[in-house]
């Protein structure tokens, strides 16, 4: 079983954004997305500050999200990175075949990424991340270089703060046909 000792909030601001923008998707009815919890047993428990210290996972976990938009299934991971490229170690081949799979029901599986490095935001379709994560398990490359992520995949910040995320998936879905 895996085991996670905290080393602060990692990716809190990323997680906060995305759950900010899928209440307001969902008050304007454009969409329902939840945040998939992982499954934890506490092991140490800080009772003066009442945080948990260290604690491993009970299961594998698949994704961080999972919804609809309007009648489309989707399901992504959100990824931070202060590097140039995107570190691929924290994918595992479960969530790989989840996606996979999810896919191949007629889901929507994708990462959304953030490059704190240039601000910006991105939307990584499932079979872009298969090409460059089955590269690493067979001893290539071991991240995705910032240079792979593609403009017309970018995403942005809204007036109110949303992440556009819709947009992604509407680009990919009309490349899809």
């Amino acid at each position: 079983m895996g085991y996670w000792h905290t080393r602060g909030l990692r990716g809190s601001a990323l997680e906060d954004l995305i759950n900010y923008t899928n209440e307001v998707l969902r008050q304007r009815g454009l969409a329902l997305v939840q945040k998939i919890p992982t499954p934890i047993t506490p092991m140490k428990y800080n009772k003066d500050e009442k945080v948990i210290t260290l604690a491993y996972f009970d299961n594998k976990s698949t994704v961080d999200y999972i919804g609809a938009v309007q009648g489309i299934p989707i399901c992504f991971d959100a990824k931070q990175t202060g590097q140039k490229n995107l570190p691929i170690q924290n994918i595992h081949a479960h969530q790989m075949e989840f996606m996979e799979d999810f896919n191949k029901q007629g889901g929507v599986a994708f990462l959304l990424i953030y490059f704190s490095e240039y601000n910006r935001y991105f939307f990584l379709p499932v079979e872009v991340l298969k090409k460059y994560w089955g590269k690493a398990q067979s001893g290539g490359r071991k991240s995705i270089p910032y240079s792979a992520f593609e403009d017309k995949y970018e995403l942005f910040l809204e007036r109110d703060s949303v992440l556009n995320y819709l947009e992604g998936i509407n680009t990919y879905l009309n490349e899809k046909g």
